[in-house]
């Protein structure tokens, strides 16, 4: 039986890619995984991740992170809801894995209707699969679940990686990307009072963006 976990790293960052992050493995290599000491991403230290996310890849039959960039993100939210967006992503990495059960930290505050409207758009592509999928749709699956903490650590190891790209190419340190980051804020105010706009890389569509462009 194959059995994969869907996570995902940077929904709510105002800089950065969101990425989505998924392992499949048979049922009887969850163990491994559970052996390595995976446990929800945030709760790791960078270094610590960075190991387990090489671990997780001797193990794991697959691993797949879809990268959804900040101007997509824009681009989608004009014509649907983060809810949706979060509900497409997880379904394409879905599509990718194929697997006969899932486990999902559920991007949404009703847990069994994410679960349920990722099934669905599941079935628009693979409509026989769809049927016999069995999907766990929960929060904070990624404490519960090793199959789920390895797809955090894998989604979260990735942004960081290409945080850590940006600041290279710019030059400049940006934090975390979080709204609440006093490092992100400080580069926002500073890009914006220089440039007169913000970067590509920033979402433009987040609040924070908003009210730096106007100032406030």
């Amino acid at each position: 039986m194959r059995i994969a976990g869907i996570d995902e790293a940077g929904k709510g960052p105002v800089i950065g890619p969101m990425c989505i992050g998924g392992v499949l493995a048979e049922k009887e290599k969850l163990d491994s995984l559970k052996n390595l000491g995976v446990a929800d991403s945030k709760k790791l230290a960078p270094k610590k991740r960075e190991h387990l996310a090489h671990q997780i890849r001797k193990y794991a039959q697959k691993v797949y992170i879809f990268e959804v960039s900040s101007s997509q993100i824009d681009e989608l939210r004009k014509v649907m809801s983060m809810n949706q967006i979060m509900v497409l992503g997880f379904s394409r990495v879905l599509e990718e894995l194929q697997p006969d059960m899932v486990y999902v930290d559920a991007a949404d505050v009703n847990a069994a209707r994410f679960g349920a409207n990722l099934k669905t758009q599941y079935a628009q592509k693979y409509p026989e699969k769809a049927k016999e999928l069995s999907v766990v749709s929960e929060h904070q699956a990624d404490a519960t679940y090793p199959v789920v903490s390895a797809a955090s650590i894998v989604a979260k190891v990735r942004r960081d990686e290409l945080i850590k790209e940006l600041e290279k190419k710019i030059g400049i340190d940006i934090g975390s990307g979080y709204p609440s980051d006093p490092k992100t804020q400080r580069f926002l105010e500073n890009w914006s009072r220089e440039h007169g706009t913000l970067p590509e890389f920033v979402r433009h569509s987040w609040k924070t963006a908003e009210n730096v462009l106007k100032g406030k």
